[in-house]
């Protein structure tokens, strides 16, 4: 099993000051390196991850998208414009054949193509980061053979949006071989088994997908760690919502090696999936997908945001997070793609946090 050993508060630890927010755990501010931040989610956690490497891209160094459509999929039929996102959603960026009765041609597809233009035309207008930022950056994308919730024809298109954004085929890995389920990958014989699609959506398919990926953004890594010698942190996400219909959860959750509390490290934010959050899960994303281990020996704080479930203002019954505008109570003007969308801004705020210096609070 893996461990985790439990948070002890320590007054001479000025950057874990309960000051804000009464009795509730704060997100520490830890001096972390800002320009080696990355990002990757689980299936809507990947679509978030595309989206908000688009968004936000002069900040970070990579990306793992896995069972994730591309950044905006939902807007990808030109003239589509009257078909209600969420439909969008469910359809084109997850089943795109699902109610065809004529085979699945690639019209049903997300646009790719398209949807390049699309973010040229808003890095333009200045509502997500200038696409130069991306000619430096590495790009991990998973999809499973077995993967039924999001096709594999969706995870292609994000490859091809990234080609078509003349990103160089080196910086990108594309692991579309493995008999997977729709699930996170792991090595723990604990979890399901490869080929399942089935709740805690966490596979062993015998590797560490966490490692993968963050070797992929980071280069060569140190061997993961048997037992943990950080912290997990259940931390106050409410100083970070901005928004009547965000769907955040009150609390997050972020991983911190002991190295990381004397020495500048690195930020990784792993997004959770639907059905995956602490109202669901409890830490079981956050402390069994293997990022803490690999964090451990590598000097890499992991920051993980939560969504929480709503059944009415928004509709999230899920805990999904956005990628089809619901934050805007699924009307437009729809700002779930763009630097403005209150998740996005959110995760924004709380890497900034993590990367700020520490302040004498006592």
């Amino acid at each position: 099993m893996k461990k985790i050993i439990s948070f002890v508060f320590c007054a001479c630890l000025s950057s874990l000051s309960f000051a804000e927010g009464g009795n509730k755990q704060v997100l520490p501010a830890l001096n972390a390196l800002p320009d080696k931040t990355s990002i990757s989610g689980l299936s809507s956690g990947g679509f978030m991850a595309a989206q908000y490497h688009i968004a936000y891209s002069e900040n970070l160094v990579g990306v793992g998208i896995i069972a994730g459509g591309p950044w905006n999929c939902v807007a990808s039929i030109p003239g589509n414009d009257l078909t209600p996102k969420l439909v969008s959603a469910t359809t084109t960026c997850m089943d795109p054949c699902k109610y065809s009765w004529f085979g699945c041609p690639e019209t049903l597809y997300p646009n790719s193509r398209y949807l390049s233009e699309l973010a040229k035309t808003e890095a333009e207008r200045g509502s997500i980061a200038r696409l130069e930022n991306l000619s430096d950056d590495k790009v991990y994308i998973f999809s499973g053979l077995k993967d039924k919730t999001v096709r594999q024809v969706v995870v292609d298109q994000t490859l091809s949006f990234y080609k078509y954004l003349e990103l160089d085929g080196s910086a990108i890995r594309y692991d579309n071989r493995v008999a997977a389920g729709h699930g996170f990958i792991t090595d723990d014989l604990e979890d399901n088994s490869c080929a399942q699609t089935e709740k805690p959506w966490i596979n062993n398919c015998g590797f560490s997908q966490a490692r993968r990926l963050l070797e992929h953004i980071y280069g060569e890594l140190e061997v993961d760690v048997k037992e943990l010698s950080g912290e997990l942190i259940k931390f106050d996400q409410t100083p970070f919502i901005s928004g009547e219909y965000t769907s955040l959860d009150d609390m997050g959750y972020v991983y911190i090696p002991e190295s990381c509390r004397s020495e500048s490290c690195r930020v990784h934010v792993a997004l959770h999936g639907c059905r995956q959050g602490d109202e669901f899960l409890g830490d079981r994303f956050v402390s069994g997908t293997g990022y803490n281990e690999t964090a451990d020996a590598n000097q890499l704080i992991i920051l993980y945001p939560q969504v929480k479930p709503s059944s009415i203002m928004p509709l999230n019954p899920r805990g999904c997070w956005d990628f089809w505008g619901y934050s805007s109570n699924s009307l437009p003007p729809y700002h779930y793609y763009k630097r403005s969308a209150p998740q996005m801004k959110a995760i924004n705020q709380m890497v900034n946090r993590l990367t700020s210096k520490p302040t004498n609070e006592f």
